[in-house]
């Protein structure tokens, strides 16, 4: 994995960049850039490092740029080049470029930037200019619609801003890891009080001088006058090497190799292999695949992640009347349809007017430019509606985009701006020039932008659009109730929703506006405070003229797997760069906001109206005022009836929660932060920087509760909080490859999400949650016998077992089969693991390494081992068991505890298997032959590599004896007992989520088989039927064909345990069951 990642970094380093040098173009490493060289970038190619912008291949010295790596946003955004250099647009004219550059140290803020050149022309004075953030154009950004732009190195490696956005990457330890080392410490401390106990027992038994001297076992004088303390120590060591058995080392190795062998099952998985992409699932990590059936958090990206980023415009709403473009009329599509009359059959005179007033609003009122280009590049770019334009919409807002794509189809078509002239095509193919007057920009908190228009008429409007909530209270004219039942209903749905209003104004009007807006913009202090000011003055007495609705296409199911993962008892948290109102509608569209989800605000808009402290406890009253009657299951999203909250937060509020107070302390503004959040089911942070999404985990995963968290997002801008999570998971989407090259897994698309959770991290948790438990159950059967052994060898460190069954018992007899029990164990179905989200449930907080179970296995070995040795000892005990009266020795009765010891914990091993496959069969008899093989070889033969065989035909004598054979079964069966009676009696009387769907579904069938023969589901009539079935259901897409089978007498039973369940034919004949809990 090191080296894949090692090999993931050469890429990178090693990427071609050309530099100018000595007025040419020299193609070097990135990883050998260097500050000041000058860098040539061409479309639709990443910046390797900062640059400073110095001149492009556009005439007025800009480019377009997509930051979606960075910040999530895939828009188009302009930078600007230094005046005074944009003129040189070739490598020798750049060459011959003799400035300087100040700036300030490298810091990780990506929108802000302060520097200044100086450029030296002709032995003059230097000139100098200011530079900003518009003239520096970070690593990772893409080039776009420019075809070359030229730049200065200024920060490289990793002072670049991206670089330091980077979390540091660190080791991570999942938590079944750190539940094995906590055992192992258990085991440690027994294992110290064994050889202690058994030493102070020695020196005990050897105080009465016949025991410590018998007269067959004399010592010599050098043993007599030995250090006491030196003997002690020896006896101490010997029986640590005699007892460390019971330290599982072969776990470990066990462990790393189901990991890593674990790992292609979900790289091999066909349902999570990406068509268009051709990929699969990748897996950097091996070592956090059980970690995946832990979450409880889930941190994702929007942009890229949730969503596709491919903005479309759906309908539009004039004066009450519905305008839907390619109306589809008896399943036929109309493409010259413009529109459907929601209230009568055509608009009036007045309506008219209207209707011609707001696609003139849509097409000006917008920051929209126009490439003439027949290529068609980027993430999100206008799409050729017809045969006789080949124009491409670019925008630093898709939604814009879209908007203007729309009208096109309505008939309306932005054609350019040129010279501060807007042009726009009508219906009836005439072009109208707009000059543009004023533009009153968008910001989050006006929450709407409008500009002002001079006509060919001379006549002067203005057009606003926004949001519906700061929209209406400056309207006094228009359909209002209508539209805005319109807008509600969109807003219902998932849709982005956007207003549109004017008004006409006359020239005194016009000029007063006109000098308000240039005394608030040549102010120097308070500026963007004056320009609200100006603003709200002028957007007044405006008239409605209707709404937009706007469809950001999510990602495939990926409300369905939001769902999912609520059922599953994880907590969703959306953070993204993005604004606050795209992200909201985001969140209702993929479920993450339901309809009955009250939505409790900590923005910067409610700061400045109340303090932080109000506000929080405020919030902290609302979701407490709720909380006592709410169960865990209803917080998490299961019920839909109770009321539930969404937060949402933005940027610049978690920096006043994270900063330290004058003390140095957080406050209590963290702890009350964490509380609200517990209360409510989703919680969405936007305009947030990539490192502050590294501080939310971060944040999250030091809380009291310390829960398993994931981050999932597919830019570089998620890096920070994918390297912070416990499970960082990339998307290979189309904002680059950092991400995936940073995670410790990588998906296509979100949906695999659902699978990876609920179904490989389920099942890998339950497999190596049992391996851990039966190996530290095996490796006490195993020594436990060894200290009771020395009670009755006089504490001399004699081996219960050959020294062959002593190495092979972990390496051989007993290894196999719990490693394929590891790899291939399925306790419950995939399709009912992926059909019953709840089942995730079972397994949160590590409940299968729990001390309470650890203690229980542990205890299960003990009881197994005293079994094995008195059970052999009492049948040895005045006994003869050969036919000729000889008794065996002290070998053949640790043979027989061995093949007892080997028997028991292969067949508790097959007990607890539940997924049978010839792979299975093959391992677990195959160990159990294969140990009896070895010991008739092992004892059968005269090796002659031996020096003594203290084994020869020990093992044959003991299978001739009739009693070792009944003493071998008897005792087996008697350790196994237990074990069965218990499982039997807990799936009976406290079953488990899984046990109580398999229970559900295995009724149903039998309920199933009383009504439908099985020789009927054989017949040609019912596969006819069959398949007429699946026909008709495939014509019907919301349509399934469901059978029924409730007994009066068995509903309290079933309802108790599912709401319904519901059985329909697959091809092969076989019922399949869909349980829902």
């Amino acid at each position: 994995e090191d080296w894949l990642r090692h090999k993931a970094d050469n890429v990178v380093n090693q990427c071609p960049v050309h530099v100018v040098q000595h007025g040419k173009l020299v193609q070097k490493q990135s990883q050998k850039l260097r500050v000041g060289d000058i860098v040539m970038v061409k479309e639709d190619e990443t910046f390797p490092c900062d640059l400073i912008f110095l001149s492009s291949s556009r005439e007025d010295g800009t480019c377009f740029v997509t930051t979606a790596s960075l910040d999530g946003e895939s828009s188009h955004k302009t930078y600007y080049a230094v005046q005074d250099t944009k003129a040189f647009r070739s490598e020798e004219e750049i060459d011959t470029v003799h400035a300087t550059i100040e700036c300030e140290q490298p810091q990780p803020d990506l929108y802000k930037f302060v520097g200044r050149i100086n450029i030296y022309q002709r032995r003059d004075e230097p000139v100098a200019r200011s530079l900003g953030s518009e003239n520096l154009l970070l690593r990772g950004a893409t080039v776009k619609n420019t075809q070359r732009v030229f730049g200065v190195a200024i920060y490289t490696g990793m002072e670049t801003k991206m670089a330091l956005n980077y979390q540091a990457k660190s080791q991570k330890r999942s938590a079944v890891e750190k539940s094995m080392n906590a055992f192992l410490i258990v085991y440690l401390c027994i294992l110290i009080s064994k050889a202690l106990i058994n030493t102070s027992l020695k020196y005990l038994w050897q105080s009465e001088p016949f025991r410590d001297e018998p007269w067959y076992n004399k010592k010599t004088d050098a043993e007599r006058q030995r250090n006491v303390f030196l003997r002690v120590l020896t006896d101490f060591l010997a029986f640590m090497v005699l007892f460390n058995y019971i330290i599982p080392v072969s776990m470990y190795v066990t462990v790393e190799m189901q990991k890593f062998l674990g790992s292609y099952f979900i790289t091999w998985d066909e349902d999570m292999f990406d068509e268009d992409l051709g990929e699969g699932a990748l897996v950097n990590t091996s070592d956090l695949n059980e970690e995946l059936g832990q979450v409880e958090y889930v941190f994702t990206d929007k942009t890229g992640t949730l969503t596709e980023n491919n903005m479309e415009f759906i309908e539009c709403c004039i004066d009450g009347h519905l305008y839907v473009p390619n109306i589809i009329c008896n399943g036929q599509i109309l493409p010259g349809c413009t529109g459907i009359d929601m209230i009568d059959s055509s608009p009036g005179g007045l309506g008219r007017e209207r209707e011609e007033l707001f696609f003139r609003a849509v097409c000006l009122c917008h920051t929209v430019q126009v490439k003439d280009d027949d290529v068609m590049d980027g993430l999100k770019k206008g799409r050729r509606h017809s045969a006789k334009s080949s124009s491409v919409y670019i925008s630093s807002s898709p939604d814009e985009v879209a908007l203007v794509e729309g009208m096109k189809r309505l008939g309306y078509e932005y054609l350019r701006m040129k010279d501060n002239f807007m042009e726009i095509e009508t219906r009836e193919s005439k072009v109208e020039r707009y000059e543009q007057l004023e533009v009153l920009s968008f910001d989050s908190v006006r929450r709407r932008m409008s500009v002002i228009v001079r006509s060919s008429t001379g006549d002067i409007y203005l057009f606003c659009k926004g949001a519906d909530s700061s929209i209406f209270p400056r309207v006094t004219e228009g359909k209002v109730q209508q539209i805005q039942a319109r807008v509600e209903l969109n807003a219902v749905e998932g849709l982005r929703t956007l207003c549109v209003a004017y008004k006409k104004m006359s020239h005194e009007e016009y000029d007063r506006a006109a000098t308000i807006l240039q005394s608030a913009k040549l102010a120097l202090q308070d500026r963007d405070k004056k320009l609200a000011e100006a603003y709200d003055q002028i957007e007044t007495n405006l008239v409605l003229l209707g709404a937009t609705a706007v469809e950001d296409s999510l990602q495939e199911k990926a409300a369905d797997t939001i769902e999912a993962l609520h059922k599953g008892g994880m907590k969703v948290w959306v953070l993204t760069g993005d604004k606050m109102e795209t992200a909201s509608a985001t969140c209702f569209a993929c479920k993450l906001f339901r309809r009955n989800t009250q939505l409790l605000e900590l923005t910067t808009k409610r700061i400045e109206e109340q303090n932080l402290h109000d506000v929080l406890f405020d919030l902290r009253k609302t979701v407490l005022r709720h909380s006592g009657s709410l169960t865990r299951e209803s917080i998490s999203g299961l019920s839909n009836e109770l009321p539930d909250f969404g937060l949402i937060i933005d940027g610049a509020t978690l920096s006043l929660l994270l900063k330290p107070a004058e003390d140095g302390s957080l406050g209590n503004y963290k702890e009350l932060f964490l509380e609200i959040c517990r209360n409510c089911s989703a919680v969405l942070c936007c305009r947030m920087a990539p490192l502050q999404k590294a501080q939310i985990v971060k944040m999250i995963k030091a809380s009291k509760e310390h829960p398993i968290t994931l981050a999932i997002g597919d830019g570089a801008n998620d890096v920070s909080m994918i390297l912070e999570a416990h499970v960082g998971i990339g998307l290979m989407g189309k904002e680059g490859r950092q991400a995936a090259r940073n995670s410790d897994y990588a998906v296509p698309k979100f949906k695999h999400l659902k699978k990876m959770l609920l179904v490989h991290g389920h099942l890998y948790y339950i497999r190596i949650s049992e391996l851990v438990q039966y190996f530290f159950y095996k490796n006490v059967c195993f020594i436990l016998p060894q200290f009771l052994y020395q009670f009755y060898c006089g504490f001399s460190q004699q081996p219960l077992y050959d020294a062959a069954y002593l190495t092979l018992y972990n390496i051989s007899f007993t290894s196999l089969p719990i490693l394929l029990y590891s790899l291939m164990e399925q306790h419950v179905s995939m399709e009912m693991l992926k059909r019953e989200p709840s089942l995730y449930r079972d397994i949160a907080k590590n409940a299968l390494l729990r001390w309470r179970l650890f203690i229980y296995w542990t205890l299960l070995g003990a009881f197994d081992a005293v079994v094995f040795f008195y059970g052999a000892y009492f049948l040895f005990d005045n006994t003869s068991l050969t036919s000729n009266g000889q008794m065996f020795g002290n070998w053949t009765f640790g043979t027989l505890v061995f093949t007892v010891l080997v028997f028991t914990v292969t067949l508790k091993l097959a007990l607890d298997t539940r997924y049978w496959t010839w792979v299975n069969h093959f391992v677990i008899w195959g160990s159990l032959l294969f140990y009896v093989v070895f010991s008739l070889l092992w004892g059968g033969i005269i090796w002659p590599f031996l020096n003594y065989q203290r084994m020869y035909f020990v093992f044959m004598q003991l299978l001739s004896s009739g009693p070792a054979w009944l003493a071998i079964i008897l005792i087996v069966i008697i350790c196994l007992l237990p074990d069965v009676v218990k499982k039997v009696m807990c799936r009976q009387l406290w079953p488990t989520a899984a046990e109580k769907v398999q229970n559900a579904a295995k009724q149903t069938w039998d309920h199933m088989s009383e009504f439908t023969p099985l020789a009927s589901l054989q017949s040609p009539s019912y596969n006819s039927n069959e398949h007429n079935i699946t026909k008709a259901t495939r014509s019907l897409p919301h349509s399934r064909t469901v059978f029924n089978y409730v007994e009066d007498y068995d509903c309290s039973h079933r309802q108790s345990v599912t709401d319904h369940t519901n059985i329909y034919y697959t091809s092969n004949n076989r019922p399949a069951l869909e349980t829902s809990v």
